[in-house]
C-alpha cells in the first residue's frame, strides 16, 4: 500500500565492525536498516557516516547505551529482525570493572529480550556470542607443529572444537556473554521466541579498527602499516581460526532465513580448521605482504586466554548451507588493501595484542 511505512532490521552494535558490514549487507538487498550503537568505539562514527552516504534513506540510528531500556524498547518495538552484536567486548575492560561488563552484556541482553517478549511479535533475534563459553580449554593436551598450538588428539586437530563442549566460563567477560548466550537460547525454550546463537571465533575484515583488546588481526596490520611495534601477550605460538567479514554476515543472515528452523540453537562459528593460525603466523604472512620485518615482544600471559581455539564448523555450514569461507591469506591481504586506502583517517592504535 502506497505511503506504508516498512518495518526495520534493528542492529544493536551497527555502527561496528561486523554490524557495519551486516547493515551494508542488508540495506544493499533493500531491508530499512535501524542501528542501535552508542558510537563509544574510536571509528565507528565513520562506518555510520559510511552508512548512511551509501544508503540514503534505508540507515537510521539510535545513539543509546544497551543500559538505556526504554530507548532499547522503543527501537526494538517496530523491529522485523535484531541482530544483537553490541556488547562490552574487551577481557581485560571486564576485568577492571566487571560490574559495567554485567550492566552492558547481561542487563542490557536480557533488557532486549524482554522488550521483545513484551511485543508479542515473535520478532526473530541472532545474538553475537563467543568462543569464550568454552573456558581457557586448558584440559585439552597441546603439542608444537609448525610454531603453534595444535591438538594432541587427531579428531580435534582434524576438526577443532564442536558445540557439544561444555560451558566453562572464565574471566567476567567470559561469565557475562556465556550468560547472555544461555538467555537467549532460553527465551526460545521458555517463552517461543525464534532465537539462536552463534559462537565467534575471530572475525576480521574491512571497516575493522584493530585494538590491544580485540580485532587482533587487524591491530598487528595497522601496526606494521604503521611502522610500528607489536607487542603479544604470551608465547604467540596461540592458535585462533579466523573468518572473513562477509562469510560471517552470511552466516547471520542465513541464520535469520532459517530461523524456524535453527530457533533455540547455538553453532560455532569461525574459519575452521583450513584458516586456523597462530599469531606468529600471521605476523610471517604481514611481513611477507610487506616486504619487511615487524618488531614484535612478547609480554605475560593474559587470564583467560586460550592457547588454542579453532571452531568445528561442519553443523554451522550443513545447517545453514554456508559456502567455503574465504581463504585467510586472501582475507588478510583484502583487509591489507582496505586499511591502507583508509590509514589517513583511521584512529590512533595501542601497542599490544591478545588474542580473542
Amino acid at each position: 500500500m502506497s505511503g506504508t511505512k516498512t518495518k526495520p532490521v534493528l542492529i544493536t552494535g551497527g555502527a561496528g565492525f561486523i554490524g557495519s558490514n551486516l547493515a551494508d549487507r542488508l540495506a544493499g538487498e533493500g531491508h530499512d536498516v535501524l542501528v542501535y550503537d552508542a558510537l563509544r568505539r574510536p571509528g565507528v562514527e565513520r562506518n555510520l557516516r559510511w552508512l548512511q552516504s551509501r544508503h540514503p534513506g534505508r540507515v537510521s540510528a539510535v545513539v543509546a547505551d544497551l543500559r538505556d531500556e526504554q530507548a532499547l524498547a522503543d527501537a526494538a518495538k517496530d523491529a522485523k529482525a535484531v541482530f544483537h552484536l553490541a556488547a562490552q567486548v574487551a577481557v581485560t575492560t571486564s576485568m577492571v570493572d566487571p560490574i559495567d561488563d554485567f550492566e552492558v552484556n547481561i542487563r542490557g541482553t536480557l533488557a532486549l529480550l524482554e522488550a521483545l517478549r513484551r511485543h508479542g511479535n515473535r520478532t526473530p533475534l541472532v545474538f553475537a556470542s563467543t568462543n569464550k563459553v568454552y573456558g581457557d580449554l586448558a584440559d585439552v593436551p597441546l603439542e608444537l607443529v609448525n610454531d603453534a598450538y595444535a591438538p594432541a588428539d587427531s579428531y580435534t586437530r582434524a576438526h577443532g572444537v564442536g558445540e557439544g563442549r561444555p560451558l566453562d566460563f572464565h574471566t567476567p567477560y567470559g561469565c557475562s556473554k556465556g550468560a547472555a548466550d544461555q538467555y537467549v537460547l532460553d527465551y526460545a525454550r521458555s517463552f517461543d521466541l525464534p532465537t539462536a546463537v552463534l559462537r565467534m571465533s575471530c572475525i576480521y575484515g574491512p571497516r575493522q579498527m584493530g585494538t590491544e583488546d580485540q580485532g587482533w588481526v587487524a591491530h598487528f596490520l595497522i601496526r606494521a602499516l604503521n611502522g610500528e611495534p607489536i607487542t603479544i601477550y604470551g608465547d604467540g605460538r596461540q592458535v585462533r581460526d579466523v573468518l572473513f567479514a562477509a562469510d560471517a554476515v552470511q552466516a547471520y543472515v542465513s541464520a535469520w532465513e532459517r530461523i524456524e528452523q535453527v530457533k533455540g540453537r547455538a553453532f560455532n562459528l569461525g574459519g575452521g580448521p583450513a584458516n586456523a593460525i597462530s599469531l606468529r603466523q600471521l605476523i610471517a604472512h604481514i611481513e611477507h605482504l610487506m616486504g619487511r620485518k615487524v618488531e614484535v615482544s612478547y609480554g605475560d600471559w593474559r587470564a583467560g586466554d586460550q592457547r588454542y581455539y579453532v571452531s568445528d564448523t561442519r553443523l554451522v555450514r550443513r545447517t545453514l548451507e554456508l559456502r567455503e569461507p574465504t581463504d585467510w591469506r586472501r582475507g588478510v591481504a583484502l583487509l591489507a588493501e582496505w586499511l591502507r586506502a583508509e590509514k589517513s583517517t583511521l584512529p590512533a592504535t595501542s601497542p599490544s595484542v591478545e588474542a580473542a
